[in-house]
């Protein structure tokens, strides 16, 4: 017998280490790039799966059979502050830190609104630091409507795109004119779905009342 097959039947904890090596080189790339992708994640972009209907037909539509994953841009919200009117956010709920919402910001500080049921007040104003938000679908939604408007602090990250499923991978939509040729089957459903969103952002629109700030 050769010494260096003597020498491996004397070592018989080889046999369970050798396979282990590959792993191990994989796990010191993990480790490498673990900073990185935090720091990606947490400050700049990250992935959200959207669950439910409080979003729909914007996210999760009923002719998806895949429910939406976005990406959030939380560098706008964390070091620039950037809070608009319209943007869809990731969000903290109120009632429960462990729950993460995705709504619409409807009305920020200072605005007027026309609230809907169960809020108790037929009109509120937004104070300063909070935001109103609300889902798209205002009967499948828990929003601003059943726990009033939310600190700034809450929102975490804005929707910047959808990247799954495939069939829905772009930025967002949002409609400022409409395309009035409708000579195909497939733009006359595009020119359908641009209306039903014009509607519905007229509709958001006309419960806001953006109250002018006085001059000091």
């Amino acid at each position: 017998m050769r010494p260096s097959v003597l020498h491996r039947q004397n070592r018989p904890w080889h046999n369970l280490v050798a396979p282990l090596k590959p792993l191990t080189k994989y796990s010191w790339s993990y480790i490498y790039w673990f900073p990185t992708v935090f720091v990606v994640s947490y400050y700049f972009y990250n992935l959200k799966i959207v669950s439910g209907r409080s979003m729909q037909p914007t996210l999760n539509p009923d002719s998806s059979l895949w429910r939406d994953v976005g990406l959030f841009n939380r560098y706008a919200i964390h070091t620039k502050l950037e809070f608009k009117r319209g943007d869809i956010v990731a969000l903290r709920s109120p009632e429960d830190p462990t729950r993460v919402l995705v709504k619409r910001i409807v009305a920020l500080a200072g605005d007027r609104v026309t609230t809907l049921p169960p809020y108790p007040d037929p009109v509120i104003l937004v104070p300063q630091g909070k935001a109103w938000i609300e889902g798209d679908e205002p009967f499948h939604s828990d929003d601003s409507n059943r726990f009033g408007p939310v600190p700034l602090s809450l929102i975490e990250s804005r929707l910047v795109a959808v990247v799954w499923p495939p069939s829905r991978f772009g930025h967002l939509y949002r409609p400022t004119s409409v395309d009035q040729d409708t000579s195909t089957p497939h733009k006359h459903s595009a020119y359908r779905l641009a209306m039903a969103e014009l509607e519905r952002q007229r509709w958001r629109n006309n419960r806001v009342t953006v109250v002018p700030r006085s001059s000091p």
